[in-house]
Formats: structure tokens, C-alpha cells, sequence
């Protein structure tokens, strides 16, 4: 089923949702299923899958440094398909810009029509760890605008090099990432919401945000959304704080801001384990304004660790 479809049939009750990251190759899928296990109870309707960017890696042949190109977490296609199968809930894979090209990404959609996927989240990537700024792929999309139409051009029978009858074609629910304190590399929250605005325009049928720790931040993204005239769903992504060391990384990283009183409480504590409990409480204080407000989805990012989570969930779902 569609994330808007999973969205109008719960007739204003919020949703439960949640993103994971592949396991590392070589690492068992085993290790997945354990942390993804505890949050079925809460009856998700769907679970996100990110994938990664490629990377370099340098291998020493004979004393001289070979420059080779590799992806550490790669698979989120085929988890999605094995997630789907194991636990009978949709999955939406992520579909990046960065790191394929145009054919690629056909492939990837194709795969996921073939597979019975309903859903992707179409994301331009972050730059490579090597760039400053984020690259195109020689052949790939520059922006995520550009993946949007190329989905929603595939949804109509539309392939890059032919036309197939509508009823053989996929039929994607695309899902787009918001930013409620702009993207780190707009030059405003205006601006922001029009590139936005063009997402929506061109197909896309809901809005996935990046985390935020202070909810008007996301009351007042919504209502500048609406003004500019996007009537999607605006789904609020959010991120337990779990270690000291996301004071300075989330803002620097992701360029958001942080409540006083979340520093405070995070700066009082003694170690991570305290730190885990304070993101817990932030969380779930969070998640009962916004669920108070009617927000369609409560998605949160677990990056591979489910016990925060799953704490969360018990105190709303």
C-alpha cells in the first residue's frame, strides 16, 4: 500500500514509522531483524531504508595505493524486498542522486516494481566525503527535483529510452525530504521552500522532514508550506539525542539548532547512558506535542539501534 494511502485510511490517527540504515556488507541481516524486531509491536505501515553513497577506498598493491571506488552499506533494495517478505509491512527504499546515473536509477525502480515496492524516497545524497560540495554523477541527476520527474515519468509509462502501456509501467508514491531550518547549502528558508514547492509540483506525494528538536520549528515549516501552496502530507522525522557528542556533531553536520534547555540537560550528565535517557524524555515530550497537533506520522531515525525507540513508542503507540 501507498504511504498516502496508509496515511487516509487511518482517518487522523497518527502513524508509527521508521528508517534504518543496511548493515555494513559482510555483517549478518540477522543483526537487522534483531533491532527491527521490538518495533513491530507498534504496528508500523511502512519502514524506510536508506541507501549510501559510494566512497573511495585505497588498497596497497605492491607498495603503491590503488584508487578503487566501493559502497560499504549497499543492499537497501534487496532488504526492503527481504524486510517486506519477513514481516508483511511496506518498505520505501531510498533513491539517491548521488552515485548513479540516470540508467542506474531506472534499474533500481524497475527492481522495485518487480518486487511489489509501492513507495521510494527520492533524496539528491550528500557530497562524497572527499567534496566539499556535493557532485553530480557523470550521467545522474543534479537534483532531487530531477529525480522526482524521472520517477513520476516512469509512473506514466515513461522510460528513458521507451514507452510501455500505463497498465505494465510502476506506480510509485514518492516521498521527499523537507527542511524545517533550511537546507545547509540554501540561502534561505524562502528559497528552500521553493525548491520545495518544485518537488511537489513535479510529483512528489508526501514530505519527510529532517529531524528537529524544537517543534515550532515544524508548526511554522508546515504553515510557510502551505502558504506557498504545498498540500502534501508533512511527515516530522525525529532523532532521539544518544551520546554527548551530538551536541556538536548535529549541528555542525545537519545545521540545525538545539534548545537551551537540551544542552543543559545533556551538558548535567555524566555519561552517555544518562545522555541516551534525556533523548529518550526530549523524544517522547517531542512526540506528544506533535501527535496532539494530528500530524499524520511520527517517523523516527533508529540508525540501527531500536532499544531508544522502541522506549518512545511504548509511551505513544
Amino acid at each position: 500500500m501507498k504511504v498516502t494511502d496508509h496515511i487516509t485510511k487511518a482517518n487522523g490517527k497518527t502513524l508509527f514509522s521508521f528508517e534504518i540504515i543496511p548493515p555494513v556488507k559482510g555483517r549478518n541481516i540477522q543483526e537487522l531483524y534483531d533491532n527491527i524486531d521490538p518495533l513491530m509491536e507498534f504496528n508500523p505501515p511502512f519502514i524506510d531504508v536508506t541507501t549510501s553513497r559510494e566512497e573511495y577506498v585505497y588498497i596497497d598493491r605492491d607498495g603503491l595505493l590503488d584508487k578503487r571506488v566501493t559502497r560499504m552499506r549497499p543492499g537497501t533494495v534487496g532488504i526492503c524486498a527481504s524486510i517486506k517478505h519477513k514481516y508483511d509491512v511496506d518498505t520505501v527504499p531510498h533513491v539517491l542522486c548521488g552515485g548513479f546515473t540516470r540508467e542506474e536509477t531506472e534499474y533500481v525502480l524497475v527492481d522495485c516494481h518487480y518486487l511489489g515496492i509501492e513507495n521510494v524516497m527520492a533524496l539528491r545524497g550528500d557530497a562524497m566525503k572527499e567534496e566539499k560540495y556535493f557532485q553530480p554523477t557523470k550521467g545522474g541527476h543534479s537534483y532531487a527535483c530531477d529525480l522526482v520527474k524521472q520517477i513520476q515519468d516512469l509512473n506514466c509509462g515513461h522510460y528513458l529510452h521507451e514507452t510501455v502501456e500505463r497498465e505494465n509501467c510502476g506506480d510509485f508514491c514518492i516521498g521527499v525530504a523537507g527542511y524545517p531550518e533550511k537546507h545547509l547549502e540554501a540561502p534561505s528558508l524562502q528559497s528552500d521552500l521553493k525548491r520545495l514547492k518544485e518537488k511537489v509540483d513535479a510529483g512528489a506525494d508526501y514530505v519527510v522532514t529532517q529531524m528537529f528538536f524544537d517543534n515550532q520549528k515544524y508548526f511554522e515549516f508546515v504553515e510557510a508550506a502551505k502558504n506557498m501552496g504545498i498540500d502534501v502530507p508533512i511527515i516530522p522525522g525525529i532523532k532521539p539525542i544518544a551520546v554527548k557528542r551530538h551536541l556538536q556533531l548535529l549541528p555542525q553536520v545537519f545545521r540545525i539548532d538545539l534548545p537551551q534547555d537540551l544542552i543543559d540537560a545533556v551538558d548535567d550528565c555524566a555519561t552517555n547512558k544518562e545522555v541516551r535517557q534525556v533523548g529518550i524524555e526530549w523524544s517522547i515530550q517531542q512526540s506528544k506535542e506533535l501527535k496532539a497537533a494530528g500530524v499524520p506520522v511520527l517517523h523516527y531515525y533508529s540508525m540501527g539501534k531500536s532499544d531508544n525507540i522502541h522506549a518512545i513508542a511504548k509511551e505513544l503507540f
